[in-house]
Parts: structure tokens; C-alpha cells; sequence
């Protein structure tokens, strides 16, 4: 049977090869729909900003409502997409096999599998454990015979290591080992340390996080030799800034607030670019 997501697959591979992308995170069908008309080759779901607009916190949505989510952006556009897929929805290596097998027939183009456990008492899972997880998520993608980019993510930076850059420099060459096609150490800020993590990831691609400014343009992240930059929740948090801010406006009785909002025209003019006649009011 041939694989309907076999193109989307091809052109994402072909992304990380030269060059630095830039990555943008939709949070839901609407927001992967106006990314896509604005030309964007390729889209990565959040989690955070999934979570958010379900009423959770970050890390909180369970392993069915995150396939539904990553489905839901995968269908609303025709370019590939990565998923952020936290640590692998397992409480060990076979279970995490078992969802990567679940997230792949999404028709996700990549996903990612990071080492953060959640728990406070032992934020990363210890090296050989981290690395039985990607394998088995390795294993579990050659298995379906999809083309999907692993991603290896070493949380050390956002998990209060000690000596982040040391610990995520030998988590990335393990990952690297252990079948990932990119590496993603979110927290990178400067740019010594990217650099320290493009050189230790060889002939991986390397994704950069910015979800808040931190000094550097595309170009500049190209120029250390990041290949592609995503931008997590950020999107989500500066629409939820946008409702915040307005309803606290409104809170004090000033109507004016409202006068921040975007046409609804301009809107259904974006929503109904892919020619669909129940979505477009003029047809």
C-alpha cells in the first residue's frame, strides 16, 4: 500500500539537508491553516499551546487527546508536519513503541521524544533509559516503513541540570547513536552553546527553540549551522496575551478593547482559501 503522506515525508526530509527553515507551532486547525496560506514550507504542533487551548497546563494532555490534536493539524493542511510528542507516552521502551506507532499513522512527517520525565524528584530519565526510549521509537518508525524524521530532545536546560550544555553535549551524541535524524536541545540562548551542540550532533540537523527573543535573527542561527527554528508556544501565549489584556479592559467597563480584534471578514477570507464551498460565505 503506498503511503498518502509519502510526498509531505519527502519534503521534509529535503528541508534539513542545506539551509535553516524557520518551524512555526499552530496550536489548531485554524491557527495551521493561516501558517500555511502565509507560506510556511512546514508546520510543528505544541504541546503547550495544545494544552492551553483545552484548559490545561503544559504537559497535562494524556496520549489520545494529544493524537487528536496532532491529527487535527496534520488534516487541515497539505504540508508536512512534526509532532511534539513529550517523552513518549511509555512507562518504558515497548510502550513508547507502541504510541510512536499510533503518532506515525497521523501522518506526522516527524516527531520528537525528549528525555524530561515530568517529575520533579527525577526531571531526565537516565542516559541508557533515554536511549532504550529513542531506539524503541526508532525501531517502532522503521517498522511502520514511514519516512518519519526522529527528533532526539535533551531537556537539560529546561529541567534545572547542574551543568546543562556538559549534560546535553553527551546526550546528544548518544541520540545521535541511537537513530535520531535531528537534535533538539531546547534552551540554547547563546551563541557558544550552539555551536557546542551543532558540532557534537555531526551530521544531524539541529533545531533551535526561540520562543521568546534572545538576540539572534534566522540568520544568525544559520550562520552557526542550526538548520531549522522553531517557535514552541509562542504564537498560542501571544494570542492568550492578546484575550488577557483585552479582558482586562473590558473587566473595567472600556468597550474600546474591542477595537483590537481582527475583521471577521479577513478571517473567513483565510479560511476559505483552500476553495471549500462549506466554508466560504460567498458560495
Amino acid at each position: 500500500m503506498s503511503d498518502p503522506f509519502a510526498a509531505r515525508r519527502s519534503a521534509f526530509r529535503a528541508l534539513h539537508r542545506e539551509g535553516c527553515f524557520l518551524l512555526p507551532n499552530p496550536w489548531d486547525a485554524g491557527s495551521a491553516r493561516y501558517l500555511a496560506r502565509e507560506g510556511f514550507k512546514a508546520l510543528a504542533t505544541t504541546s503547550s499551546g495544545a494544552a492551553w487551548s483545552r484548559g490545561l497546563a503544559d504537559g497535562a494532555m494524556a496520549l489520545e487527546a494529544t493524537l487528536e490534536s496532532i491529527a487535527t493539524i496534520v488534516q487541515a493542511t497539505e504540508l508536512p508536519v512534526n509532532a511534539d510528542f513529550g517523552h513518549g507516552f511509555g512507562r518504558d521502551a515497548a510502550e513508547v513503541a507502541e504510541a510512536v506507532t499510533r503518532c506515525v499513522a497521523t501522518g506526522v512527517a516527524g516527531l520528537s521524544v525528549e528525555d524530561a520525565t515530568g517529575d520533579p524528584a527525577r526531571p531526565l530519565f537516565p542516559l541508557a533509559e533515554s536511549v532504550a526510549r529513542l531506539r524503541a521509537a526508532r525501531d517502532a518508525i522503521d517498522a511502520s516503513g514511514a519516512d518519519v524524521m526522529l527528533v532526539g530532545r535533551a531537556e537539560c536546560f529546561l529541567t534545572g541540570h547542574p551543568d546543562p550544555l556538559a549534560e546535553s553535549l553527551r546526550r546528544v551524541a548518544a541520540y545521535r547513536d541511537a537513530g535520531a535524524a535531528v537534535i533538539y536541545v531546547p534552551g540554547l540562548a547563546t551563541p557558544a552553546a550552539i555551536e557546542a551542540v551543532v558540532r557534537a550532533a555531526g551530521d544531524c540537523p539541529v533545531n533551535v527553540l526561540v520562543h521568546r527573543p534572545i538576540g539572534l535573527s534566522l540568520a544568525d542561527l544559520a550562520a552557526l549551522g542550526v538548520r531549522r527554528v522553531s517557535i514552541g508556544g509562542a504564537l498560542a501565549a501571544i494570542a492568550w496575551r492578546a484575550v488577557t489584556e483585552a479582558v482586562s479592559r473590558l473587566k473595567s467597563g472600556d468597550l474600546e478593547a474591542l477595537g483590537a480584534r481582527m475583521p471577521g471578514s479577513h478571517l473567513d477570507e483565510y479560511f476559505a482559501w483552500r476553495g471549500d464551498i462549506s466554508m466560504n460565505p460567498a458560495q
